[in-house]
């Protein structure tokens, strides 16, 4: 075995290691934990914030730079998708509406 494959190893088991410590931690406190009335508050925004972080780059990117043409199939199926959301409100319309929009486009004109 070489020394990179060492180093691998022991990586690994490493961060094995760390995260069954870190997870442990709330089966090893013999007491109720709870957490703190602002960190509750944040934790309601978390999903909303995660998801924006990997769905908006996904609209409006290319490879790393911004789209610079109008002839862009997600664009079009972004704005159907807003438009139903603030109609009717529902999530499972504002996926269906975006893709009705998003695969003529781009499947049949190939944008």
């Amino acid at each position: 075995m070489s020394s990179t494959d060492l180093w691998t190893v022991g990586t690994i088991v490493g961060m094995a290691v760390v995260t069954v410590i870190t997870r442990s931690f709330f089966f090893l406190s013999s007491k109720p934990w709870s957490l703190p009335d602002w960190a509750q508050r944040g934790l309601h925004y978390a999903p909303i914030a995660a998801l924006a972080a990997v769905i908006i780059p996904e609209m409006v990117m290319t490879q790393g730079h911004l789209i610079d043409t109008w002839k862009d199939a997600r664009l079009f199926a972004v704005a159907a998708g807003v438009a139903w959301h603030q109609w009717r409100q529902g999530v499972l319309g504002t996926i269906v509406a975006g893709m009705a929009v998003y695969l003529p486009l781009h499947v049949g004109l190939g944008w």
